[in-house]
């Protein structure tokens, strides 16, 4: 009997010492605390970034306008025209340059026949192209939020590029 209360009390303490502190997996759940300091982030961030772009149009002789999604278009009215419906088809592309017009990828990004609500791309591109005419040419400038953002493409465009987006309709 005492040897059975030994080995109960031993196993008892044995469990207690592997009990660890909980932490939430990687890539886990934020604290609300690290949700507002990522959302200050990135909202100082945007008012930076229009401030330069808007620099940037000041001294150009092409005029853009502003958009309810935050981007500049070489189309005035742009987003107030008929939007193209959601399963609707549109070939399209663009090239990617940075704010001193350079061209990033020599090749142009294109889609054929890609479906609205069934393709993922830049939020600014997907929203220009809901407003954008057949065989129509816009050049859009956008910030980084709306671009490829604080992860940038792993490839050429880093983190945090504010981008020119020259969008055509196929």
């Amino acid at each position: 009997m005492k040897k059975l209360i030994f080995i109960s009390i031993i196993s008892l303490l044995g469990c207690n010492r592997n009990a660890q502190t909980a932490h939430p997996p990687v890539g886990g759940v934020l604290s609300q605390k690290d949700l507002d300091v990522s959302r200050n982030r990135m909202k100082n961030l945007n008012i930076i970034e229009r401030g330069q772009i808007q620099d940037w149009i000041n001294g150009q002789s092409v005029k853009y306008y502003p958009t309810q999604l935050n981007y500049w278009v070489t189309v005035e009215g742009y987003d107030q025209r008929e939007r193209r419906a959601d399963n609707s088809l549109i070939s399209y592309s663009y090239d990617l340059y940075d704010f001193d017009q350079t061209k990033i990828y020599d090749q142009s990004i294109e889609r054929r026949e890609a479906k609205f609500g069934h393709f993922d791309e830049l939020k600014a591109v997907e929203n220009a192209l809901r407003f954008i005419h057949d065989g129509e040419e816009v050049t859009l400038l956008v910030p980084s939020s709306l671009a490829y953002g604080t992860f940038g493409d792993e490839k050429k465009i880093d983190n945090d590029i504010p981008l020119i987006i020259k969008l055509k309709a196929l």
